[in-house]
């Protein structure tokens, strides 16, 4: 099973210093979410676990080596990164752009091979696009068109599969469809997963770890039943929140104070669903 860490980790933009001196070691055959406030370095974390951006000090360790110092299509073979917002070329089909998840598989003598059609078929199955596997691309809804890019990177076959805010721009139907397939993923293949997402609830209900970034430290790291409460979201996000205990899962929940309408059950005086 591949593994991931990052050891002394410091990340610049030039003078601007995004991540100070981390320590990361990525949970084997777990799903971890990144959490923080807008600019906290959550998605500067990521890129740099994919070797899409030199430390200025420290390394990245792939299952025991310098990343750094691997070749380009070792480490595809090994972890696949889906970044925000993706641009399709135009004009590409969803099994046009599913293949290309096989390029670090290819050579240039190399011809396409029946492993290739296999796994490109599978990564189509797993997300449910076979029947569109001949639609463009850009014809699709956001949440199919999201589905295109993770069957890409299920195409990599990789142990380890990176995603930066993989549900952003969709609606709720397919924000849960996007990650339903994640949990899925992690449940029967036993895939590491790590993203990036905004919505803690989310968050608490699909992650096993969750990594709290804050002031370019890890603030916490943990179980969200072990660390996600008042005083974690107070410091981390600086918003006043109740947390309480998800009736469908049993995951934290977070109930943001801010204003709006309420009703009061006149019996107990308790917090009631407006309608």
């Amino acid at each position: 099973m591949q593994t991931i860490s990052a050891n002394d980790l410091t990340l610049a933009y030039g003078e601007n210093l995004i991540i100070d001196d981390v320590d990361l070691v990525i949970p084997n055959g777990e799903i971890t979410v990144l959490i923080g406030a807008n600019g906290c370095g959550k998605s500067t974390l990521l890129r740099s676990l994919a070797r899409l951006m030199k430390p200025k000090e420290g390394n990245i360790v792939l299952n025991g080596q310098d990343i750094a110092k691997m070749k380009t299509k070792e480490v595809a073979k090994k972890l696949a990164i889906l970044p925000q917002s993706p641009i399709t070329p135009e004009g590409l089909t969803v099994n046009e752009l599913v293949n290309q998840g096989r390029h670090p598989y290819r050579g240039f003598t190399k011809k396409w091979s029946k492993e290739d059609d296999e796994a490109v078929y599978k990564a189509l199955e797993l997300t449910n696009l076979l029947p569109l596997k001949d639609r463009l691309v850009d014809s699709l809804s956001g949440g199919q068109r999201q589905r295109a890019w993770i069957a890409l990177t299920l195409a990599q076959e990789t142990e380890i599969i990176l995603l930066d805010e993989p549900t952003t721009y969709l609606d709720m139907t397919h924000q849960i469809d996007v990650l339903d397939l994640l949990f899925e993923l992690n449940e029967k293949d036993g895939r590491t997963i790590v993203m990036v997402l905004h919505d803690l609830n989310l968050a608490s209900r699909y992650a096993q770890n969750i990594v709290a970034v804050k002031d370019k430290k890890i603030f916490a790291q943990g179980k969200p039943e072990d660390i996600i409460t008042s005083e974690l979201v107070h410091e981390v996000f600086e918003m006043k929140c109740s947390v309480a205990c998800d009736p469908l899962f049993g995951t934290p929940m977070c109930i943001p104070y801010g204003k709006g309408r309420c009703v009061y059950n006149q019996m107990g005086n308790s917090l009631t669903s407006g309608l």
